[in-house]
C-alpha cells in the first residue's frame, strides 16, 4: 500500500518510518526543504532511540522516501495521514492551533487523484475531522475520499517499540471502505492480535485527550501525595507501590517529581479544558490538574532554594534538562520554570544533559558543561531534574570531592536516602523523610 505522511515532526517521522517497516511504501512530506534534505542525507532532526536505524533500513529498501512536493507525494496514495503540529494557540487561551491541519487539508484536496482515506494523526480537538472533511469538499467537490481519525499513543524515548507493539490501535471512521483501508494499514499488528478499536471519529478524537488527561492526573495525584508524605514522615514510593499493586489503579505514572511536561500532556490537558468549557461540560478535575501542575514547578524551584539556604551568589550544578530521559525535547520541561526562577534569585546554573543542551540553549542562557562531573566541579550543590540512566550510578565519592558542599537535591528520587546519608551527603528528595 502507498501511504503519504504529511509532516516529518515527531509523530510523522516515527509513524512513517514504522509503517514502511510494515512493508508499505511511505512518502513523508514536509515543506521544510532543509529538513527533507537532512533526512535524504541520512540525518535525523530529532533524538529518538532506534529511529535512525529504522529510517536508514527502510530508505535502503526503497520503502521510505522524503518529499517537499505534496501533490507528488500524495499521488496514488491509498491513505494520507495528517501529522502536522497542533501547538497551543499563540493567544495563550489553551486552544489547539489547527492552522497547519487546515492548510494541509486544502493542499491534500487539490492533490487527490483517486479514492483515498484522509487520516488525522495529529492530536486534534473533537470535531476537527469533520472540519477537515468540510474543507476538502469545499476545495474539491469532486474529490473521492473518506475521513478517519487515528490518534497516536507514542511515548518519547520508546516510540519505536510503542508503534511496533501498541496496547491498542484506535480508528474512528464512518464507512466500511475506510475501515478496510485502515485494517490494511495496520494488518501486521492485526495479525499479532493487537486490539483494534473502531469508533466514531468524535469518539476517537476524545480517546486521545482522555488518555493523556488521565495519565496527567495520575502524575499530579502522586505529586500531591508526596507533599503529604513530607508533612507526616511518610515515603511516597511506598505509597505508590501500595496503591499501584491494586489492579484497578496500576503502578504506571505514579512517580513523584517536579511535574509533567513534554509535547503532549500540557498542551492536551489545556485543549481538553477549553473544549469542555465550550461544550458546557467543564472538566473540573482536569482544570485542577493543570493548575496544580503549573504550581508544582514553582514549588520545586522554592524547594531547591530552601535546600541551599538561599541561592543568591551560589553555583548550582543541574543534571538533566529535558522533560524526560531519552529525548531532546524541551517543550514545557520543568527546567524551563525552575532554572529561570533560580537565576532570578541570584544563582549561577551549570547544566549538563546527555541530549538536551542544544535545545535548552534556545530557551535559557546557562553555563552548559560537557559532562556531569564537569558541571559539579566547584558547585555549591547538585540538583537532579531528569532521570537519565547515566545519573543513576554516579561515583558518589567523586561527586562529593567535586562539590564545595555534599548537597544533592534529587527531584526524581533516583537514590536511597540511607545510601546518601552513609556516603556523607545532605540529601533532599521528593515525598520521602
Amino acid at each position: 500500500m502507498r501511504i503519504a505522511m504529511i509532516g516529518t515532526g515527531y509523530v510523522g517521522l516515527v509513524s512513517g518510518a514504522c509503517l514502511s517497516e510494515f512493508g508499505h511504501e511511505v512518502v513523508c512530506i514536509d515543506k521544510d526543504a532543509s529538513k527533507v534534505e537532512t533526512l535524504r542525507a541520512g540525518g535525523i532532526p530529532i533524538f529518538e532511540p532506534g529511529l535512525d536505524e529504522v529510517v536508514a533500513a527502510n530508505v535502503k529498501a526503497g520503502r521510505l522516501s522524503f518529499e517537499t512536493d505534496l501533490a507528488r507525494g500524495v499521488a496514488g496514495a491509498a491513505a494520507v495521514f495528517i501529522a502536522v503540529g497542533t501547538p497551543s494557540s499563540r493567544h495563550g487561551d489553551g486552544h489547539a492551533d489547527l492552522s497547519y491541519v487546515f492548510a494541509a487539508a486544502e493542499e491534500i484536496a487539490r492533490a487527490l487523484n483517486g479514492y483515498a482515506v484522509v487520516v488525522t494523526k495529529s492530536t486534534v480537538p473533537v470535531g476537527t475531522s469533520r472540519k477537515v472533511e468540510e474543507i476538502i469538499k469545499k476545495t474539491r467537490p469532486d474529490a473521492q475520499f473518506d475521513m478517519a481519525s487515528n490518534p497516536e499513543f507514542l511515548r518519547e524515548g520508546s516510540a519505536i517499540e510503542d508503534f511496533r507493539r501498541p496496547d491498542r490501535v484506535v480508528v474512528g471512521c464512518d464507512t466500511d471502505q475506510a475501515r478496510e483501508v485502515m485494517r490494511e494499514v495496520y494488518r501486521p499488528l492485526f495479525l499479532n492480535e493487537t486490539p483494534m478499536l473502531f469508533t466514531s471519529r468524535e469518539t476517537s478524537e476524545l480517546i486521545k485527550y482522555a488518555a493523556n488527561a488521565f495519565l496527567a492526573t495520575k502524575i499530579t495525584f502522586i505529586n500531591e501525595m508526596a507533599d503529604i508524605c513530607e508533612k507526616v514522615g511518610g515515603d511516597v514510593q511506598d505509597v505508590a507501590r501500595g496503591i499501584g499493586l491494586d489492579g484497578r489503579i496500576g503502578k504506571k505514572f505514579l512517580h513523584a517529581g517536579p511535574g509533567y511536561g513534554g509535547s503532549c500532556f500540557p498542551k492536551d490537558t489545556l485543549a481538553l479544558v477549553q473544549t469542555a468549557q465550550q461544550l458546557g461540560a467543564p472538566s473540573r478535575i482536569v482544570e485542577a490538574v493543570v493548575a496544580v501542575n503549573d504550581r508544582r514547578k514553582l514549588d520545586m524551584a522554592r524547594k531547591i532554594e530552601s535546600a541551599f539556604g538561599g541561592v543568591n551568589g551560589k553555583t548550582i550544578a543541574v543534571l538533566g534538562l529535558t522533560f524526560k530521559p531519552n529525548t531532546d525535547d524541551m517543550r514545557d520541561a520543568p527546567s524551563l520554570v525552575i532554572l529561570p526562577y533560580l537565576q532570578k534569585a541570584g544563582a549561577t546554573i551549570r547544566a549538563y544533559d546527555p541530549e538536551g543542551c542544544k535545545e535548552a540553549a534556545k530557551h535559557m542562557q546557562l553555563d552548559y558543561r560537557k559532562d556531569a562531573y564537569d558541571a559539579m566541579t566547584g558547585a555549591d550543590g547538585v540538583v537532579i531534574l531528569t532521570e537519565w540512566n547515566e545519573f543513576r550510578a554516579l561515583d558518589l565519592p567523586r561527586v562529593k570531592a567535586a562539590l564545595k558542599a555534599p548537597l544533592m537535591v534529587d527531584l526524581r528520587n533516583i537514590y536511597r536516602p540511607a545510601q546518601m546519608a552513609e556516603a556523607g551527603f545532605r540529601y533532599i528528595s521528593v515525598g520521602r523523610a
